[in-house]
């Protein structure tokens, strides 16, 4: 039902460049131009948040892309297609950034055709990406490939920021402009040539070990699949009970796990009175947590030996473990400052690691299979599927937290309760997405059972 596991970790890691390339293009459009609108031209900080949830909101349009990576069978062309848009977005945002303040109908009408063509590429190649490791990458490798890829996308991250401040200083349009376009440029080289030759290789090999086929059946048991319309296709990968339910689960985890994000540091500073310097602090403390989560996983995962190889397990852990800081979180601003703050919040880091990597191999594994008898022709529309549910929730997830702030505390008159009762509910939707995870891929839960979620079996 799968490819054979033909990529070693020379693979994994080039195929990890390509999400340092996609975190180097991003982070450069959501955080360096953020800062010039807001702080250098003065525009209204509505303005790139807008934008940003404008990128997110196209991604709903994962499934179609999935299914269209799945028609020719090949993942390559749509990633290498995703990453030349979102390096055109990235050119795009910067000038029109530039524009703005010349001609601002012309520079807005390009900043949202840049943000739109960013959300496209990003969904794209994201979404293609994932499923040529989950179709090449061994079972009990997947934890530790998922782990490669997420801390190999946030180096784009790490290096690309502090890299391009350093070039736009000082800063003058031009300068933003040729950043950028540099940026954009050598992302998507390095893309390409980590890609090159990647899938023709995986390819070539027979689809299963054993007794051969005869050539000729493949493409007839195919055809019929591969002619289906997307509407349909869609309608019966949602039908597939594990493939809904892990839907729900990716969406209600992920709005949990990003609705802190913008309340976790102004909730330190007004409830303890911590500087932003001790605030910014707080959150390096709960980024290395999220680091030490992954890497703990991929390590116990690495062998797919024993109890501890199971994804599902560990999936399960770092959803009660995140219920369980943030009502720890909640609990501390709530007795106030002699409270283990630090403690919780480096806590939070570690569970949410741990679920972000464990359920990232585990939706690898999980698209592969379904209610059909060639399950792995619809794994980009089953990605594509989880991957909007993730992008919609992220969307949402910070602007519900803030939101949820600001309602909580109109209703309970003082900043503690209500940033009390915004992480309690976070809290509630981490317990609802354990008990989900807990279900998925267990004997009776669906049509076709997968059996235990084990990185040795089929997850």
């Amino acid at each position: 039902m799968s490819a054979p596991s033909t990529f070693g970790w020379g693979t994994i890691l080039r195929l990890g460049l390509v999400q340092t390339a996609l975190g180097a293009i991003v982070v450069l459009i959501t955080s360096t131009l953020n800062r010039v609108m807001v702080v250098e031209l003065a525009l209204p900080a509505a303005l790139p948040g807008g934008l940003v949830a404008l990128h997110y909101t196209v991604q709903v349009l994962r499934p179609r892309w999935g299914y269209g990576s799945d028609l020719g069978r090949r993942r390559t062309p749509w990633i290498v297609g995703g990453m030349a848009l979102l390096a055109l977005g990235g050119v795009g945002a910067a000038l029109g950034t530039v524009l703005v303040a010349a001609q601002p109908v012309a520079g807005y009408a390009l900043l949202v055709a840049s943000f739109l063509a960013v959300g496209i590429g990003v969904g794209a190649a994201g979404t293609s990406l994932l499923v040529l490791l989950s179709t090449g990458v061994a079972p009990h490798r997947r934890g530790a490939a998922a782990t490669i890829v997420w801390i190999m996308m946030i180096a784009g991250f790490v290096v690309t920021a502090p890299t391009a401040g350093h070039l736009l200083d000082p800063f003058s349009s031009a300068r933003l402009v040729a950043v950028s376009g540099g940026v954009s440029l050598i992302a998507f080289l390095v893309a390409v040539v980590a890609l090159w030759g990647v899938e023709p290789g995986r390819s070539a090999v027979p689809a299963r070990p054993g007794p051969a086929r005869p050539i000729a059946r493949a493409p007839l048991a195919q055809a019929p699949l591969a002619q289906a319309p997307f509407a349909q296709v869609l309608a019966e990968v949602w039908a597939e009970p594990e493939a809904r339910r892990f839907t729900v689960f990716v969406f209600l985890a992920m709005l949990a796990y990003s609705a802190q994000e913008l309340i976790l540091e102004p909730f330190a500073g007004l409830v303890f009175a911590m500087s932003p310097g001790a605030t910014t602090k707080l959150s390096g403390l709960q980024n290395g947590g999220v680091l030490a989560g992954m890497i703990l996983v991929a390590l116990v995962t690495a062998n797919g030996r024993g109890p501890l190889a199971s994804l599902r397990l560990w999936t399960v852990t770092g959803c009660l473990g995140s219920a369980v800081a943030l009502a720890g979180i909640a609990a501390c601003g709530l007795a106030g400052p002699a409270t283990p703050l630090r403690a919780c919040v480096a806590g939070l880091g570690l569970f949410n690691g741990i679920f972000a990597v464990a359920a990232i191999g585990s939706m690898m594994a999980l698209a592969g299979t379904g209610g059909t008898a060639d399950g792995e022709s619809r794994h980009g529309t089953r990605m594509g599927v989880w991957g909007a549910a993730q992008g919609l929730a992220f969307g949402l997830g910070g602007f519900l937290g803030a939101a949820g702030v600001d309602l909580a505390r109109l209703a309970f008159g003082t900043v503690v309760p209500a940033y009390a009762a915004v992480f309690v509910t976070e809290a509630a939707l981490f317990l609802v997405a354990a008990g989900l995870a807990y279900r998925i891929g267990r004997p009776g839960t669906s049509a076709r059972p997968l059996g235990s979620l084990s990185v040795q079996s089929a997850i």
